[in-house]
């Protein structure tokens, strides 16, 4: 508890970031084409990938009327016709976490190496690499959303275990196996069983970019973490920033950014994002959130609330006094 009091009394972080980093026009220079290009790639499939998420409507009916009539073959059938189609696409959906999170270690290699001094003058100077790493946050972040209002996600993969288990005792061939196969079914089963499953899987390849980089100080990774919330923070507080956005979208975009930073810095950072040497001002980034029309932060604010472990609980204690003020 003494390190949540101390940093929301703490007062002498490093100067903060002064510079606008352009989220909505950003272009590569030479030295950042190769891997801006590399990772464009991924982030004009994480478009449709969102687009398919949204669009997801589950085999709901189809399994409900198996389940009702386990002896009717047909409906066994038309269920199973239905489900398998649909975990393709959560196949896919799991396969595009590992070339996001390959995408994520290609810019945190570019912003971490020693072209420059610090994060600060890598994000300000590399701005392009910096709008691809903010763009995977909002993704993720976007992508967590879409999957906890469709409940229709776990309960088609797990007809889908079931009756790939049933098939297999009864040695029934199941056309779906080649699609999914009992030991992939268990690793995208672990993940979608997480309420935020792109976010855990960006944390743990935060993570392990850290523990393969081990020639690499691991302050220069957190550096970059603290330094870009500490932008948005900034360019969200700072009139003369803010209103160089095109559109509200902008900001929505720039709150995302720095709460899915928040959140990894929390998780990779020996300490966390509350110690006293936490180089995030946590008490100036909820109150950018908490600035904000109420509706348009609730679910951000429970994304700390959830990710931040025990102190959590204190920190909502804190943040309700604040609201109240």
């Amino acid at each position: 508890m003494g390190n949540l009091l101390k940093v929301l009394t703490c007062t002498d972080l490093e100067q903060e970031p002064n510079f606008f980093l352009d989220f909505e026009n950003a272009q590569p220079t030479e030295a950042e084409r190769e891997t801006w290009e590399e990772v464009d790639v991924v982030l004009q499939d994480a478009r449709a990938i969102l687009d398919e998420l949204q669009a997801y409507k589950g085999a709901g009916q189809e399994i409900r009327e198996a389940i009702q009539n386990p002896n009717d073959e047909a409906l066994q059938d038309q269920a199973w016709a239905a489900v398998v189609p649909l975990v393709g696409k959560l196949k896919k959906f799991y396969e595009f976490s590992q070339r996001l999170e390959a995408a994520l270690h290609s810019l945190l290699r570019a912003l971490t190496n020693e072209t420059y001094s610090d994060s600060m003058q890598h994000l300000e100077r590399e701005q392009a690499l910096a709008k691809q790493f903010a763009e995977i946050l909002h993704f993720t972040l976007r992508f967590d959303e879409l999957k906890m209002i469709n409940p229709a996600i776990q309960n088609d993969f797990s007809y889908y275990r079931r009756t790939l288990n049933r098939m297999r005792i009864n040695n029934v061939p199941a056309e779906g196996e080649n699609e999914v196969n009992n030991e992939l079914a268990n690793r995208i089963s672990l993940f979608y069983a997480d309420a935020t499953p792109m976010l855990k899987a960006l944390s743990d390849g935060t993570t392990k970019f850290v523990s393969e980089n081990k020639n690499l100080p691991i302050e220069n990774t957190t550096d970059v973490l603290s330094t870009m919330a500490s932008v948005c923070k900034v360019m969200l507080e700072t009139p003369e920033y803010r209103s160089r956005f095109s559109s509200e979208a902008t900001v929505s975009f720039c709150l995302r950014v720095m709460v899915g930073v928040i959140i990894l810095y929390d998780y990779v950072h020996p300490v966390g994002a509350f110690a006293k040497s936490s180089k995030i001002d946590m008490k100036g980034c909820i109150k950018v959130l908490r600035d904000q029309p109420p509706n348009s932060v609730e679910g951000l604010l429970n994304k700390i609330l959830t990710f931040v472990g025990f102190f959590g609980l204190l920190f909502s204690v804190w943040l309700v006094s604040l609201i109240s003020l």
